[in-house]
C-alpha cells in the first residue's frame, strides 16, 4: 500500500498487505463512519475499506493456530504507530481551529483562503486526506502557525525500514535516522 493512506486513493487499493495497512483501514472506517452524515458520497469508501478490512482479517486471523507472536508483535506496533499518526492529526487540528477562533474565522473561511469545499476541509481537517505541502505553507503564513505543528516528521513503517536498509548498505557508521520516533 501506498507510504500515505489518503481517502483519494482507496479505490485504488486491492488489498491491505499488513498490519499497518490493517489499522489506518480500521481508523479511516471509523472516521467516515462519522462523516457520511455531513458527506453521504463518503458511503461506497467506507464500504469498500469494511470490505478490504474483512478480506484482511480473514485471510491472516481467522485461524487462531496460526497465529504467531511476531504477527502479534507487528499488530502492536502498527497500533502505536497509527496511535502516533492520530495525537498528531489531532493536535494540528486543535491549534488550527485555536487558531481560526482567534482570528474570528471559521473551517469553511480557511477553505475559501485554500480554495477547498467545506466537506474537504473536513477531509482534511480529519486526516482522512492529506494537506498539501502548499496548504500547510498557506495556513502557516496566515495563521503563524509553527511548521513542526503542521508537518509530521515522522515516516511511515515501510519508509523507515528502506531508509534504515538503505543506510545500512552504504556502511557508514556515522549516519543514521534521529531517534525521534516512538515506534
Amino acid at each position: 500500500m501506498k507510504d500515505i493512506f489518503d481517502i483519494n486513493e482507496i479505490e485504488k487499493i486491492e488489498r491491505l498487505e499488513n498490519e499497518y495497512d490493517l489499522e489506518k483501514a480500521s481508523l479511516y472506517e471509523r472516521k467516515l463512519r462519522l462523516m457520511i452524515d455531513e458527506n453521504p458520497d463518503l458511503k461506497p469508501l467506507r464500504k469498500k475499506l469494511r470490505d478490504l478490512i474483512k478480506d484482511y482479517e480473514d485471510k491472516e486471523w481467522s485461524d487462531f493456530e496460526k497465529i504467531t507472536e511476531s504477527q502479534v508483535e507487528e499488530s502492536d506496533k502498527a497500533e502505536q504507530m497509527v496511535k502516533v499518526e492520530e495525537n498528531f492529526i489531532h493536535n494540528r487540528k486543535y491549534v488550527i481551529r485555536k487558531k481560526l477562533k482567534a482570528f474570528d474565522m471559521t473551517q469553511q473561511d480557511l477553505g475559501l483562503i485554500l480554495g477547498h469545499p467545506k466537506s474537504y476541509m473536513s477531509e482534511l481537517m480529519n486526516g482522512v486526506s492529506q494537506f498539501s505541502l502548499k496548504d500547510l505553507v498557506i495556513i502557516h503564513r496566515v495563521l503563524g502557525i509553527k511548521l513542526p505543528i503542521l508537518i509530521p516528521t515522522f515516516l511511515q513503517f515501510e519508509t523507515r525500514e528502506k531508509v534504515k536498509e538503505s543506510i545500512k548498505k552504504l556502511n557508514k557508521p556515522k549516519l543514521g535516522m534521529i531517534k525521534t520516533e516512538l515506534v
